[in-house]
Parts: structure tokens; C-alpha cells; sequence
């Protein structure tokens, strides 16, 4: 979501309001690399770090994470509040991203829409659900639980997805935002997860962005895609956060910058997590593209 939109969602709901995250590329800040970045201070726009990893009470992550918080805008990126679960939130995970976020003040939050539990059951995996009306309220409902529980705004990330449901009655780019709409959550848009659905589902990469409602996009997020076929020897792309970002996805990206204008970027390298330099070239090559759009809309503002 813009930083107008941002600021009335939090006026209305009588938070805070918080200063937004820098429009430039963004980092996910690992163990290996605590020690690098404290030292030398790299050039980064911000950091991200999965809430999840820093819910205890002390010990040495939250003796990095404090130190790298001084240095660098924050945002945190939650993996499991399963908000597209059938059944209630977890209320006890709930206060722990509370007490999380008041200890922080981080810039940005976000989730995904998916889930990842069942009754006591807990699955090492982001889940798609059908877009319906009752999982429409049902989200909604959670979003709204969630921004009240935690005291601020929430951004939503679309999925990640290899199967379409036969029960799906509305449209995913409608579904989110309708959620936005109902709850005044923002949306986190993901171009990885698009060209990985759109290729995997046989549709149009560029005509998703082009409908996507970029008003509501308060963070970007761009990741390296692993490629196999499927048993009909037809591509098949895997979100594995793995490696560089694909040429084709950082050319969606700048079709993205032509619609959104400048929007922090984080750059997700979950897995088989490289040197700190090779992070960072992709935060430079990120950065480059965000200003290049920029001057380009400056040139269009001029001549308007």
C-alpha cells in the first residue's frame, strides 16, 4: 500500500503512523552474515528477517538483530500465521509477533496468503487455498485479527502456485484485493511467485502485473526460481529462493517499476545462501533499476 494509504489505515485505526521502508533493494539478513554487515556497513537499503526466527526471549539473534536495527531500516517477514487456515489464529503466536514488533518498530510487515496448520498440526510448508467467498471472509476475518492483535498494518504476499483449485470462484488478483479492500491491509507483491504461477499455469506474466492493483503494493519481492518439466514435459518452476534472480523476472520487474514508481525490493536468498557479495550485487543490480525507472518518470513529469 502507498504511504497515504498506510497513513489513513493507521489514523483510522488509531496506530502509530510509521515511517515506510526506503525504495531501494533490500537484503534478508542471515546469521552467516551478521558479523560482515556490522563491520562494514554495506550499502543496503534495508533488511528482512523472517519473524519466526527471533520469538525468543534473548540469546544471540536478537544481540545481532538489535545492533543491525540501529544501522538499517527493518522489515519483518512472517512465515507462519497460516492466515488462510480454516481455523482460528494461534492467539500465543499472535502475542509473540506482538511483543516482536513493539520491541523492533519495524517499518513493514507482511504474511502470505496461505496456510501451514490444522487443528494442532504444524506443516513445514506455505499452502494455496481456493478463492471463494467463505475463504474470502474467512481471510479477511484473520487479516483484520491479525492488524488489530499487532497494532499496525499488515502487506499480504500472492502465492506461489503449481495447482488451481476447481472449487476457485473469483479471480486471485481480485481475491487480494478484495481482502485489502475489507481489512485496509497492503499487499505484498511477489514478481518471483507471479512468473512461477503464470508459467506453471499456462497464463500471462505481464497481464497479471498489468491488472495487479499496484496501489495497494507497499514491498516488492524478488527470488531465483529453480526449473524442472512436468509429466507432460511442459516447464514446470519451482520457488526455491535459491540462486540469482532469472533474467526474465527482473524483466517483469521493470515492467512492475513502470506501473508501481520506486518500491523497496527485497532480494529473497533462503537457500544454499551465498558469500555476502554475491547478495549484495543483486541488491546493486535492483538498485539500479529502481532508479532507472525513476529518471524515466521524472523525464515523463517534465515533458507532462
Amino acid at each position: 500500500m502507498n504511504a497515504v494509504a498506510c497513513e489513513d489505515f493507521h489514523a483510522r485505526e488509531g496506530y502509530p503512523t510509521l515511517k515506510g521502508l526506503p525504495a531501494r533493494a533490500g537484503l534478508g539478513l542471515k546469521p552467516e552474515h551478521y558479523s560482515h554487515v556490522l563491520e562494514a556497513r554495506p550499502d543496503v537499503g534495508f533488511f528482512e528477517v523472517h519473524a519466526e526466527n527471533y520469538m525468543g526471549a534473548g540469546g544471540p539473534p536478537h544481540h545481532y538483530l538489535e545492533a543491525v536495527a540501529g544501522l538499517y531500516p527493518l522489515s519483518l517477514h512472517g512465515v507462519g500465521l497460516s492466515i488462510g487456515a480454516a481455523g482460528p489464529l494461534d492467539t500465543a503466536h499472535l502475542r509473540r509477533l506482538r511483543d516482536l514488533i513493539d520491541r523492533y518498530r519495524p517499518q513493514s510487515f507482511s504474511e502470505h496468503l496461505a496456510w501451514s496448520t490444522h487443528d494442532t498440526g504444524f506443516l513445514n510448508d506455505l499452502l494455496p487455498l481456493p478463492y471463494t467467498p467463505e475463504t474470502l471472509a474467512r481471510v479477511s476475518q484473520h487479516v483484520d485479527e491479525a492488524q488489530q492483535a499487532i497494532g499496525r498494518q499488515l502487506l499480504l504476499e500472492n502465492p506461489s502456485t503449481y495447482l488451481l483449485f476447481a472449487e476457485s470462484t473469483i479471480d486471485e488478483i481480485d481475491f487480494l484485493e478484495a481482502v485489502a479492500a475489507r481489512t485496509g491491509c497492503g499487499l505484498l507483491l511477489d514478481v518471483n511467485n507471479v512468473m512461477v504461477s503464470c508459467v506453471n499455469h499456462r497464463l500471462d506474466p505481464a497481464a497479471y502485473i498489468d491488472r495487479f492493483p499496484v496501489e495497494r503494493v507497499g514491498e516488492i519481492h524478488l527470488a531465483g526460481y529453480d526449473e524442472t518439466v512436468d509429466g507432460a514435459g511442459d516447464r514446470l518452476l519451482i520457488d526455491a529462493h535459491g540462486s540469482p534472480v532469472k533474467t526474465d523476472v527482473m524483466a517483469l520487474y521493470d515492467l512492475t517499476l513502470a506501473r508501481t514508481g520506486p518500491v523497496p525490493t527485497l532480494i529473497e536468498w533462503d537457500n544454499d545462501v551465498p558469500a555476502f557479495p554475491t547478495l549484495h550485487a543483486e541488491a546493486v543490480r535492483v538498485d539500479a533499476l529502481i532508479a532507472s525507472q525513476a529518471a524515466r518518470r521524472n523525464v515523463l513529469k517534465r515533458a507532462g
